[in-house]
């Protein structure tokens, strides 16, 4: 069986047609994930951002919830900033569990409590955005929370992992605030520092291994690569975010340092975003982009954006014909088959066993 093949046979696919609710996705359990030597995780909790929500956002607030967003999956808007799935199916299906709803959705489905929750907002970050939705901090609250009523258990939480998702909203938010360029570093090693507080916490509240993504390019997405009609990185962009990600690797390991232990570590998008980027057919069979700067969908001029309309509701934007042949949704959210491209990588894979080591 050809890799593209095994890894959709980890999903089979549970609709919910109630009014408003998010489709879940259900992952079974891969080979790898079978060996009684390594730890078997029976909850997946999410905190961050929009490449993780899978419904959090307030419908009212997020174009996520609009057309022409989950058109391939499930078909309609499901709070997905995608046409289908985001990096929180992949990483539950990877893990052979279920992908856990989101935190809004708790009391109405609490019976898909016990396989986690994710707590990820879109639009959001370590600190407060522009978006008025629950930074990362208040996240971890809404766990600890769920904790001191009960609903877990720290016995139950050994059980579990989490994926923790910074995907650039702090530095965007900076940018846009008139952050200058010369503060720009010290601002970054803020960010670093109060993600290394907010992995601690989770871990201290008793989830047993934790797995935060490196930054991808920035450089490289279509809202960077726009002014160059997607052709150009800004490469400026892309060396703080090798600042990032190098502080960011200094303190996992001293988190490891300090624990005596792995259970921090770092799920290498920014490699596996590279590898796809560059063309490199990763395996026969894996898709590749003619140009993966592209998205399918964008808007028809400055100041539009996907699913954007008009005060007579006509669309301000362009849509290709085939998500599956771009890399990018939109401006800054890869494609259901762009997500699967980018977690087919070596990149991606070596990192993710250490959920399970």
């Amino acid at each position: 069986m050809d890799a593209q093949s095994f890894l959709f046979s980890v999903f089979c696919f549970l609709f919910y047609f109630l009014s408003g609710e998010p489709q879940v996705v259900e992952g079974t359990r891969l080979s790898w994930t079978s060996s009684p030597f390594g730890f078997k995780p029976k909850m997946l909790f999410a905190f961050g951002d929009s490449y993780a929500d899978t419904g959090n956002t307030k419908i009212a607030a997020t174009r996520s919830w609009h057309f022409p967003y989950g058109i391939t999956f499930p078909g309609k808007p499901s709070g997905r900033f995608s046409d289908g799935f985001v990096s929180t199916d992949f990483v539950a299906g990877y893990l052979g569990m279920k992908t856990p709803i989101p935190y809004r959705w708790r009391k109405e489905l609490s019976g898909r409590v016990k396989y986690g929750l994710n707590f990820a907002y879109g639009g959001t970050g370590v600190f407060d955005t522009l978006v008025a939705e629950p930074n990362m901090t208040t996240q971890i609250d809404f766990l600890q929370q769920l904790i001191n009523d009960s609903v877990y258990t720290k016995r139950v939480l050994r059980t579990s992992v989490a994926f923790v998702s910074l995907a650039g909203n702090d530095y965007s938010y900076y940018l846009e605030t008139n952050g200058s360029f010369t503060a720009f570093p010290g601002f970054i090693q803020s960010v670093v520092d109060q993600l290394t507080v907010n992995m601690k916490r989770i871990h201290d509240l008793g989830v047993r291994k934790i797995g935060v993504m490196s930054l991808i390019p920035l450089g490289c997405t279509p809202q960077n690569t726009a002014a160059s009609s997607f052709q150009r990185c800004n490469e400026t962009e892309n060396d703080l975010v090798m600042l990032h990600n190098n502080l960011l690797l200094q303190a996992v390991n001293t988190l490891n340092q300090q624990t005596n232990s792995t259970l921090f570590f770092i799920i290498d998008l920014h490699n596996a975003f590279s590898t796809v980027f560059n063309g490199t057919e990763i395996h026969q069979g894996s898709p590749t982009f003619e140009n993966p700067f592209e998205p399918c969908c964008f808007g028809v001029t400055e100041g539009f954006f996907c699913g954007s309309v008009d005060e007579n509701g006509e669309k301000k934007y362009t849509l290709c014909s085939n998500p599956k042949t771009k890399l990018f949704w939109d401006g800054n959210h890869p494609t259901s088959e762009g997500w699967r491209a980018i977690y087919s990588t070596p990149a991606f894979q070596n990192t993710l066993k250490q959920f399970i080591d």
